[in-house]
């Protein structure tokens, strides 16, 4: 991939692989200056990679300082993807083990958002894209810490689209399903039976699916678009 020179500065948090990495490639087929946060695994060459804790502040702020300074301007187009997981029964669920989800999850999108939207102001242009999930509107037993950090991002989304949209500032939530990754990639037959046995499609999303959705969101298309969440989850989640 070569560095684009007029393309729009892309940052993608947790871009190092699966739905994160998907749409790094996306954005940057598509002419697009694309840069990407990491914390354990480097991306692919090709990318302008950045390791940030998101859950510190600090961190946070020089990441962007360094894709500023990289790229020669602010960033653009914002989709904050990074998350965890600590799943567990309530009753079995430490206090420790839910902070610490809603601070990756939720609390990092507050922090990455409140740094892009400083220059997004200023410009009075901007994208902002917020991955959340099916289960953040299904809920999910063992997964209460989870779904409260992306039904929060709903919240969080559709209020930054009321106080952002007079200077043409979009803020959208993306909510997938089950999707394809190294990690359901080891699961049995049986296994993947029982995920997909509830979705009216019948399989997983690819991550290139979840990217051509953020995409569109990020494109002149959806420019009339905000506070809006999108599912993609093969019908798993509908009416909600």
């Amino acid at each position: 991939m070569t560095e684009s020179t007029t393309g729009r500065v892309v940052l993608i948090t947790g871009g190092s692989r699966g739905i994160g990495l998907a749409c790094a490639h996306r954005f940057a087929a598509e002419g697009d200056r694309v840069a990407v946060t990491y914390n354990s695994s480097p991306p692919p060459d090709g990318f302008f990679g950045v390791k940030c804790d998101v859950t510190d502040t600090a961190k946070v702020d020089a990441a962007f300082a360094a894709v500023e300074e990289h790229f020669g301007g602010p960033v653009e187009v914002l989709v904050s993807n990074a998350g965890v997981t600590k799943d567990g029964l309530l009753l079995r669920m430490s206090e420790d083990d839910f902070a610490t989800v809603l601070d990756a999850n939720l609390t990092a999108s507050y922090r990455v958002t409140k740094r892009a939207a400083k220059a997004m102001l200023k410009a009075r242009s901007g994208r902002i894209i917020l991955m959340s999930s099916v289960v953040g509107m299904l809920g999910q037993a063992g997964q209460s810490n989870y779904s409260a950090s992306k039904a929060g991002l709903v919240g969080f989304a559709r209020s930054l689209a009321r106080e952002l949209g007079s200077r043409s500032i979009t803020v959208n939530v993306v909510a997938p399903g089950p999707v394809e990754t190294d990690m359901t990639a080891a699961l049995s037959d049986d296994q993947l039976a029982g995920i997909t046995a509830a979705v009216p499609l019948a399989r997983m999303a690819t991550p290139d699916e979840i990217a051509g959705v953020v995409s569109f969101l990020a494109g002149p298309d959806a420019a009339y678009i905000t506070g809006a969440v999108i599912p993609v989850d093969g019908g798993l989640g509908m009416g909600h």
